[in-house]
């Protein structure tokens, strides 16, 4: 089960050959404020549009991070759920940045906290909305929550998570894969909450359910990553992540350090607005996205000097949650739908080139990109990608890579061996451009000039 932020995907899977049986889908409500009830009902349907699940030996959840889900002392929802892309509480993160600072947050859990973070939502709980913090008496992610629901049990200490999804929190360090309790208690400003369990990668916290996972790290798991493959996702949010065997700390919050669903470290940099960035061009061009791509194809690389800096919905990184996007370099020349398809197909890799950067910085091995997520089908994206990011990319076959991820754990939870299933490689096509640094250079130089929101 995929429960992403705009829709929930299910995906039944033989579990010795990871080959697809059947799926389903359901819709989630628009918003980065939903009442995870919402979730429930989406996953029900999603699951009878599947064909059931009466065969079914074991289901794991993959879901969007950081998501802040408030339970009360009888385990109802508090208020509704703040997703990870809701940037109201970007001024308590920089206020719990600045009482620490960036480099004791980066050594204690391996990031530094941004407004998606779920302890900076708990932040402004506190201060917002006092009567509902001191109402919470547990705090979960929205896998967890599900996970949870299905179990079904209602207790409180029957939550749990795993720690890929643990690690995106701000109050996890996944080096001693223990919570930092005085974090959460420095966020919420008391003491006493209920945190879920967090279980090994394919330990079961009952009988026919799997842990879950974290999106991304579901994703690595599904499309078999290994160290040296770097996985690009393009959908909401734009990922840049890398399975390590090794943590990584980096006090200026480009990189988090998250944790995989196979019990290693996940790298990661994550931007605000990919596809949707594509969906904004196309509506403005009055196209759909296979005109959209051929338009950006009939540009020249670098669009003739034109850069879309692509902050429409803020930016997470750089950490900009109140920053909008910017159109420079128009001329007469340049103000043709080709030359705005192209703009906005590389200002969006261009975000993702420069978090690509951050983790051969940080000294993680890249030997391959696989380029996945719903915008990668793009034809503009397939073929510009390598030029933009200076390396060939692998466009993997399409598929539903989180939910794929977590039934490979659910049938690694059936098997109770130590390593994952065999399952057969995500195959793709793989891409290749001569380098063009050229468009690079020129997005460096807009990249921050931008206003904030009126």
């Amino acid at each position: 089960m995929d429960s992403s932020t705009q829709s929930c995907t299910v995906v039944v899977r033989d579990a010795g050959t990871g080959a697809l049986v059947r799926r389903g889908t359901a819709p989630h409500p628009a918003g980065t404020e939903v009442d995870p009830a919402a979730w429930w009902d989406a996953l029900q349907a999603a699951i009878a549009d599947a064909g059931g699940l009466d065969d079914v030996a074991v289901t794991a959840v993959g879901g969007q991070q950081h998501g802040m889900v408030c339970l009360d002392a009888d385990g109802r929802v508090v208020r509704p759920a703040l997703l990870w892309n809701d940037t109201r509480s970007a001024a308590a993160a920089d206020a719990l940045v600045a009482e620490l600072g960036a480099q004791a947050w980066a050594d204690a859990t391996g990031s530094v906290p941004v407004a998606s973070f779920t302890v900076t939502k708990l932040r402004w709980l506190a201060e917002h909305e006092p009567a509902n913090a001191a109402a919470t008496a547990a705090v979960c992610l929205p896998h967890d929550w599900l996970t949870w629901r299905l179990r079904g049990t209602g207790a409180l200490d029957d939550l749990t998570t795993d720690r890929s999804d643990a690690s995106g929190t701000g109050y996890f360090s996944g080096v001693t894969n223990e919570y930092r309790h005085d974090l959460l208690e420095r966020a919420l400003g008391r003491a006493g909450v209920v945190l879920p369990r967090v279980l090994g990668p394919a330990t079961a916290p009952a009988p026919g359910l799997g842990p879950g996972a974290g999106d991304n790290a579901a994703a690595a798991l599904g499309l078999g990553a290994h160290p040296g493959d770097v996985v690009v996702s393009l959908g909401t949010s734009g990922v840049v992540s890398a399975v390590s065997p090794t943590p990584t700390a980096d006090p200026t919050g480009t990189i988090a350090g998250f944790a995989s669903a196979t019990g290693e470290h996940l790298p990661l940099v994550c931007t605000l607005n990919a596809a949707r960035v594509l969906d904004a061009t196309a509506a403005l061009l009055r196209v759909d996205h296979d005109e959209l791509a051929r338009l950006a194809l009939a540009a020249p690389p670098g669009a003739d000097g034109l850069v879309l800096v692509p902050y429409l919905e803020g930016e997470r990184t750089p950490n900009r949650p109140d920053s909008t996007g910017a159109l420079h370099g128009l001329t007469l020349a340049t103000s043709t739908p080709q030359h705005l398809a192209r703009a906005a197909v590389e200002g969006l890799l261009c975000g993702l080139a420069d978090a690509l950067d951050a983790l051969v910085d940080a000294g993680v091995p890249v030997r391959r990109i696989l380029l996945v997520g719903g915008a990668a089908r793009s034809a503009a994206v397939a073929r510009i990608a390598p030029a933009v990011l200076g390396r060939p990319v692998t466009v993997p076959t399409p598929s539903d890579y989180v939910a794929d991820g977590a039934a490979r754990q659910a049938a690694w939870v059936l098997s109770e061996a130590t390593e994952p299933p065999d399952w057969a490689d995500a195959g793709g096509a793989t891409c290749a451009a001569d380098p063009a640094p050229h468009i690079r250079e020129r997005y460096a130089q807009a990249r921050d000039l931008t206003v904030n929101r009126a």
